[in-house]
């Protein structure tokens, strides 16, 4: 169940990304939830690697050059589906930072083990 709501958050932040940079395109519903779990795949299995690949230049820019690679990862999965285009580097950067807010706060309503979570404070 976790699996499908972190992806639904991905497709929504795919959504966004579609809707506010000018060079991604979505050709329709179907075509964003391949999206979606394809980037869900790519991430889990080719982002580690260039992860560890290019650890000493994302130390040197304190982590900023993570969003270089999610934007390339982002542009993978536009490599992989037909329906999914992204027009350059810059639109790929931009996507990858709106679902990377999207997916933030998205999951921070989603408990570990994939449950909706409401947090309430009390007054004494």
């Amino acid at each position: 169940m976790g699996f499908l709501i972190r992806m639904a958050i991905t497709a929504a932040g795919l959504w966004v990304a579609s809707e506010l940079v000018a060079g991604i395109t979505v050709r329709d519903t179907a075509t964003l939830v391949w999206a979606a779990l394809v980037l869900g795949i790519v991430n889990a299995v080719v982002r580690p690697i260039a992860i560890i690949l290019t650890l000493p230049i994302t130390l040197l820019t304190l982590g900023l050059f993570l969003w270089v690679i999610n934007a390339a990862m982002i542009g993978l999965v536009a490599w992989f589906l037909d329906g999914f285009q992204v027009a350059s580097f810059g639109s790929a950067l931009l996507g990858a930072i709106i679902v990377s807010v999207t997916g933030w706060i998205g999951n921070g309503f989603i408990s570990e083990r994939g449950r909706y979570e409401v947090v309430m404070m009390r007054r004494d």
